[in-house]
């Protein structure tokens, strides 16, 4: 919280051979093997398909294939601030960063993690900063930066108090990349059935050592820079970004801070040198202050603010709707940049949103409870440093600052009025980040295959399809993909293969295994079948068609459609 000092990216496609200029001899049916939205239509399996094969073998580029993924790919970028007054709520992060990676894993989601900090440097503050890059170290061997003089403040039981694993215990492995061979990454993955994580560590005890930054960052944050360079970053081999994003993928933002956006323009870093316009008068530097005044705008000249909202001034502090003349970057700069990635990505994958998550100086149970933007109840001191009253107060008496610039950002991409503000006051950041988590959850589309697929044992309890698989690769070539195998629990590609399938057949729960159930979503389309996918090989592009017997009896074997 704030405190009162004066120092200062196609992995998984599913598509079947969609209707065409079919032969005489065999009808070819079917659009796609995946659903992406819960208003999707469900084709329907007419009289002429009933006791058919889907065709011969289909290639996702035939020309008469239709390839939609099914959502199991998420990237997520956490942007945390390391400044003086950040130890308190990164704790909170690690102890409650499991509920989040459980519920991600529990949706099946392939992920990656990665962590930034908010740190963009500063005419005013010394030291190495991230400039968005990537965070993958063990914060024990960083323990110096949970410590500082002026204020003297030692937060080494942020990182120690939940990290038990140095840097040498969490050596990431390479994974295979776009280009060929493998190469370090500067996140935590999961693909499949592997991760890139060493052999018995969890993903929320990586997390535990990889999130927690530190203190000594600097403490203008420019939060929405830090992400745009990140992201950016992604597309730049040089960066240990390169390659984050994936083109189909759910990018989901988390933004943890306790103060307001300062993503200054270098261009005009006077601001923070000799050009006062910003400052508090009479003042020897600028406080926080500043990119309060830089960067919004309220109703009313205080002390009751009312409204606030971001607006852009420039280097001589009047309003201004040119961009280039702003002294901190527009928030449309980073609403754009998010969207494009959207638009990118949805030419794809329909279903490859961009989510938005900020854990921010809001009052608890926000939207219930309004942001009250106001300079009441907070001392003149705390007003020199901040501009504005404290947004929240935690229980343990840390205040963060009503965000603005963050707020707006986070609006954009609010989905269907769900709540994508939490806020950073609260004692336990489970609930958020359970929200966060389910919601990409709700995103992530089953593979159902929209046949009526034959039975050819209706003696059995589920479903016996007979049905051949294939992949369609980045060069366009067709393979066909054998089914998966188990090694205890687990299921992986058949020895000498990167890709397989399994095949999920039991919608009344008739055999005593949960492995082969079908998904709710696909139970309540109607179909029959559902296949997932183990591809132990991240770099591979994967596009799925199907030839299966169809059902003569679909009033039987499908009663649903």
């Amino acid at each position: 919280m704030v405190r009162v000092y004066w120092a200062l990216a196609c992995s998984l496609f599913v598509c079947s051979c969609g209707k065409g200029e079919a032969d005489t001899d065999t009808q070819t049916t079917g659009t796609t093997a995946g659903e992406t939205s819960d208003t999707t239509e469900a084709p329907t399996a007419g009289p002429e398909t009933e006791g058919s094969t889907t065709g011969d073998i289909p290639g996702c580029n035939d020309g008469q294939s239709i390839c939609i993924a099914p959502q199991r790919e998420v990237d997520v970028l956490f942007v945390i601030d390391n400044s003086f007054s950040m130890a308190e709520e990164q704790a909170l992060l690690s102890a409650n960063i499991e509920a989040f990676i459980a519920t991600l894993e529990g949706a099946g989601a392939d992920y990656r993690i990665a962590v930034t900090t908010t740190d963009m440097g500063n005419p005013r503050c010394q030291g190495s900063a991230e400039f968005g890059e990537f965070v993958s170290s063990s914060c024990l061997g960083r323990l110096n930066e949970f410590v500082i003089d002026n204020p003297p403040i030692n937060a080494t039981a942020t990182c120690d108090g939940y990290c038990i694993f140095d840097d040498n215990a969490l050596m990431l492995s390479p994974t295979p990349i776009a280009e060929g061979g493998t190469a370090p990454r500067a996140w935590i993955e999961r693909f499949g059935a592997g991760t890139n994580l060493p052999e018995g560590i969890q993903a929320s005890q990586a997390l535990q050592c990889f999130a927690p930054q530190g203190i000594a960052g600097c403490g203008y944050e420019s939060t929405l820079e830090s992400m745009y360079r990140a992201l950016l970053q992604s597309s730049s081999p040089e960066s240990p970004n390169y390659g984050f994003l994936r083109d189909t993928a759910i990018l989901q933002v988390v933004i943890l801070t306790d103060e307001l956006d300062c993503s200054y323009n270098p261009d005009f870093s006077d601001i923070f040198v000799s050009n006062q316009v910003f400052w508090n008068p009479g003042d020897m530097f600028p406080t926080s202050s500043a990119c309060f005044r830089a960067g919004v705008a309220c109703q009313n000249p205080g002390p009751d603010l009312g409204e606030c909202q971001a607006q852009d001034h420039d280097i001589q502090g009047n309003p201004t709707d040119n961009p280039d003349e702003a002294v901190l970057h527009p928030v449309s700069r980073y609403t754009d940049l998010l969207r494009q990635i959207e638009i990118d990505r949805q030419t794809i994958n329909a279903g490859a949103e961009v989510h938005v998550s900020v854990i921010a100086g809001v009052p608890s149970g926000y939207p219930g409870s309004d942001i009250v933007y106001t300079q009441n109840g907070a001392t003149q001191e705390f007003l020199d440093l901040y501009g504005i009253a404290p947004g929240c107060t935690s229980p343990a008496g840390g205040e963060a600052l009503p965000p603005v610039r963050l707020r707006e950002f986070a609006e954009f991409f609010a989905i269907d009025g769900k709540p994508n503000m939490f806020s950073i006051c609260d004692d336990d950041y489970t609930p958020a980040l359970q929200a966060i988590a389910e919601a990409i959850g709700d995103n992530l589309a089953p593979a159902c295959v929209p046949e009526c697929i034959a039975d050819t044992d209706p003696n059995t309890a589920v479903l016996e399809p007979n049905c051949t698989f294939y992949n369609t690769d980045a060069n366009n070539e067709v393979s066909e993909v054998p089914a998966c195998v188990a090694e205890g629990e687990q299921l992986i590609p058949p020895p000498g293969e990167t890709l397989c399938y399994h095949a999920l057949t039991d919608k009344s729960g008739a055999t005593p295994s949960t492995a082969d159930d079908l998904s709710d979503r696909c139970i309540d389309s109607g179909w029959n079948l559902e296949i997932v996918t183990v591809n132990s090989d991240p770099s591979t592009r994967v596009q799925l068609t199907y030839n299966c017997e169809l059902s003569a009896d679909i009033a039987n074997d499908c009663p649903g459609l």
